[in-house]
């Protein structure tokens, strides 16, 4: 994350301060190769010129548009892909991992994290959240071998579980289990809005509940391919008493 910091930084940078120094790389070029650079804010005659100037005119122009549209392009796909809250999260996650004794233990960033998460963490259990952490943290750093070697967040909520802990620091584990199944959380949404996109369209108007039902058979397809027809018949067939016996 401090990386993603860092590119999204220095291409502000470069979109605000970097264009002189394209400039002087062009202005050489021309140079090398004779060919004029205009002034922007002056006036030109028309005469033999006119053709070489308009054409040198434009490049600059176009020089310009597409040097800000690949920065503002790369920044906004890095602004899409990690945005605050995403930032917020992942920096608030990795604060919370046992991995080198917890090096990266970052009281500030797990209760921001918490901060995300207002019915499980009304204000007043924020209070007791940073209460737990400061006798958290000592404790399993100091106090108890069994947290020495863990890597990842799902052995950290084994461990508190095996060893009973998860009773004392409450609010400390459902901050992690919120966690773990954060990523899994994410990408079930993202799933379900993308198969939306081939359910539902301008020209298919259906309501929630239908859309719901195709949607769990669209996302669910490899399990509803184990399901036979003649399950599916019988099912639908003793859910009422029909006239006609499907077959």
């Amino acid at each position: 994350m401090k990386l993603v910091d860092f590119t999204k930084r220095q291409l502000q940078t470069m979109r605000e301060s970097k264009w002189n120094s394209l400039i002087e790389d062009v202005s050489l070029f021309c140079d090398k190769n004779g060919i004029v650079i205009p002034k922007m804010d002056e006036k030109y005659a028309l005469g033999k010129s006119k053709r070489k100037i308009s054409t040198v005119t434009y490049s600059h122009h176009l020089y310009v548009e597409v040097f800000c549209a690949t920065i503002d392009l790369q920044l906004s796909e890095l602004n899409s892909r990690f945005s605050e809250v995403n930032t917020s999260l992942r920096l608030g996650m990795t604060s919370l991992s046992p991995d080198d004794s917890f090096a990266n233990y970052d009281k500030n960033k797990i209760m921001k994290l918490a901060t995300y998460y207002p019915n499980e963490f009304p204000a007043s259990k924020l209070e007791d959240l940073s209460y737990e952490l400061d006798n958290y943290i000592d404790y399993v750093r100091e106090m108890d071998n069994a947290f020495s070697n863990l890597k990842e967040l799902g052995d950290l909520s084994k461990t508190l579980v095996k060893t009973n802990i998860y009773k004392t620091w409450g609010l400390v584990y459902l901050l992690v289990k919120l966690s773990l199944i954060l990523l899994v959380a994410t990408a079930t949404v993202e799933r379900a809005f993308s198969s939306m996109k081939f359910i539902k369209n301008d020209l298919r108007r259906i309501g929630d509940d239908f859309l719901n039902d195709c949607l769990v058979c669209f996302i669910e397809d490899e399990v509803f391919e184990s399901v036979s027809n003649d399950a599916i018949i019988d099912r639908f067939q003793n859910m009422t008493t029909r006239r006609v016996q499907l077959k």
